[in-house]
């Protein structure tokens, strides 16, 4: 028990107290910080907080000071700004806060660049193309969870779950889903779902759904990491994600087939309510059965006629008509076999008539063609007869001219040695050399002395 004269505070003094103090001692002050969990309620109020590398306040812009906001001033997640107003205490939860009476822009906060240059990269590479995005399955048996164990997101999605199709599997990988080490325990659990739960596996998991629920951009940090981007993108099992509020995109978001915007929408989502199939089960059993009831009776009624046919009551009609058939189509071939046969016939007498008629023809042109090549050959082989005469006529005077035997008939001689050769000089024989005169009409034989 404190001491008799120890003052003993209610918290209610307590904390009127605190608020006099900071009200008193900081009063009006102007700081920077980015702006987180913004949200904006009915009457136009504005609550946020204020945060920077190690801490974070608490604020609040009443409406009447956000009407007076410019509109360059777009306040939202991530938004970076600079702040004027008085530090006070709201008295009913003992938390102090920052009553904003003026708030301008700052740039970016560092967290929301961080968030779009790694969306930029990511997008560039192609992870968040809509032609990677599959279709989820239309009645999937197995769903995988990726989520916190406690807290009320996996127990709304498992009393969704168990409410729209009460028979499905359903398997939870636990994670930490904010603070150090929360991004690679996500994206080890996704990673553990494709290698035990995936294709031809045991348990193979027809659908993954990775989320938790709202918080702050810091609390949804975890799902804006790059390598749970990659394990989500690069899962074989198609991922539904559902991160945070409707409000709330994460990369996890744009990476996954599917978003949702809040986990229990995501239960929803994956399945369709039992009664929705057992209904369409019904349905399209009662159109087979019609369909089979119809053509039940189509078929009864084939059949009936078929049976009232005469050829069913007197087969032997049938058979004699088929028989009288078969004898016509025989005749009709037989007849049409001797037609063609005959018209060949007649094709082929007149073809050789044509062809006689042909070379008989052709055998007189080459025959006239003979008899006068004849002619024009005998014509020019005495022309050129009567040529060669004239042509040796004139040879053979001109051989007379240049004989030397002409030149004997005019007194002239030819002296020649015993061996042939012509004398022509005194200097070409001795004294006692044989020699042979031929003159006009014989030779002479001598000697020289």
């Amino acid at each position: 028990m404190p001491p008799a004269d120890k003052k003993v505070y209610t918290i209610s003094e307590l904390t009127r107290q605190i608020k006099q103090t900071l009200e008193d001692e900081v009063g009006h002050v102007w700081v920077e910080g980015e702006i987180s969990n913004f949200k904006v309620y009915n009457l136009g109020h504005a609550y946020f907080s204020l945060k920077d590398e190690k801490a974070q306040l608490s604020a609040v812009l009443f409406a009447g000071t956000r009407s007076g906001v410019s509109p360059a001033t777009q306040l939202a997640d991530g938004q970076r700004v600079r702040a004027y107003g008085e530090i006070s205490v709201f008295e009913n939860r003992g938390q102090y806060q920052l009553i904003v009476r003026k708030i301008e822009a700052a740039g970016v906060g560092a967290l929301m660049r961080r968030f779009e240059e790694l969306k930029g990269k990511l997008q560039a590479e192609g992870l968040f193309d809509t032609a990677r995005k599959r279709p989820l399955p239309r009645l999937p048996q197995r769903i995988g969870i990726v989520t916190s164990p406690t807290g009320a997101v996996i127990h709304d999605m498992l009393n969704v779950l168990g409410r729209r199709f009460p028979n499905l599997q359903v398997r939870l990988a636990p994670v930490k889903v904010q603070g150090a080490g929360s991004a690679e325990e996500i994206a080890g659990a996704v990673a553990l779902f494709n290698r035990v739960c995936g294709p031809g596996s045991e348990w193979p998991a027809d659908v993954l759904i990775v989320g938790r629920g709202g918080g702050s951009l810091e609390d949804l940090w975890a799902f804006n990491e790059e390598v749970v981007a990659r394990a989500v993108a690069g899962s074989a099992i198609p991922v539904i994600s559902a991160v945070g509020h409707e409000v709330d995109f994460s990369l996890c978001d744009f990476a996954a087939d599917l978003r949702a915007p809040t986990p229990s929408a995501a239960a929803e989502l994956v399945i369709a309510p039992k009664a929705e199939f057992e209904a369409e089960v019904a349905r399209h059993a009662r159109a087979l059965r019609q369909a089979l009831q119809q053509r039940a009776s189509e078929l009864r009624s084939r059949l009936a006629a078929v049976q009232a046919a005469p050829f069913l009551r007197q087969p032997e009609q049938v058979t004699e008509r088929l028989a009288q058939r078969v004898d016509t189509l025989a005749m009709r071939l037989d007849h049409a076999v001797r037609q063609h046969a005959q018209a060949e016939r007649q094709r082929a007498e007149q073809a050789f008539s044509r062809l006689f008629l042909l070379r008989e023809q052709r055998v007189r042109q080459v025959e006239a063609r003979l008899v006068l090549d004849g002619r024009r050959l005998t014509q020019a082989c005495q022309l050129q007869v009567e040529r060669m005469r004239t042509r040796v006529a004139a040879l053979e005077r001109q051989t007379v001219l240049l004989s030397p035997l002409a030149v004997l008939d005019r007194g002239y001689s030819l002296t020649r040695t015993a061996e042939g050769a012509l004398v022509r000089s005194v200097k070409d024989v001795a004294a006692g050399a044989a020699l042979v005169t031929q003159v006009k009409d014989g030779k002479i034989e001598s000697v020289v002395a």
